[in-house]
């Protein structure tokens, strides 16, 4: 079973499975509102959302309102590949 959780490589990472745990529950977020959440800086949000944005788990799109914001939505497939990881993570657990 740790085998397969490394396979999901993506979500081994804290601030990377933040993100889609957030935006499981949101649908979608603010750049600005993912950063303070997760208290984590621009840069390096920014580096995670790109990874997960070529893996298909985000679309990662610009928008005007007030001032030019980003918004980050989740796709199917990042939300079902998040679900697969959680659920592998909940069955390790509780083997322990």
């Amino acid at each position: 079973m740790l085998n397969e959780l490394t396979k999901k490589s993506v979500l081994g990472n804290p601030v990377r499975l933040g993100i889609m745990i957030y935006l499981l529950t949101h649908k979608r977020a603010f750049f600005k509102e993912l950063q303070e959440v997760l208290s984590v800086t621009p840069g390096n949000l920014d580096s995670h959302l790109r990874t997960l944005e070529k893996e298909g788990f985000v679309k990662i799109k610009k928008a005007i309102a007030d001032r030019p914001r980003t918004i980050i939505i989740i796709t199917e497939k990042g939300a079902e590949e998040t679900k697969k990881y959680l659920k592998l993570l909940k069955e390790i657990l509780n083997e322990l």
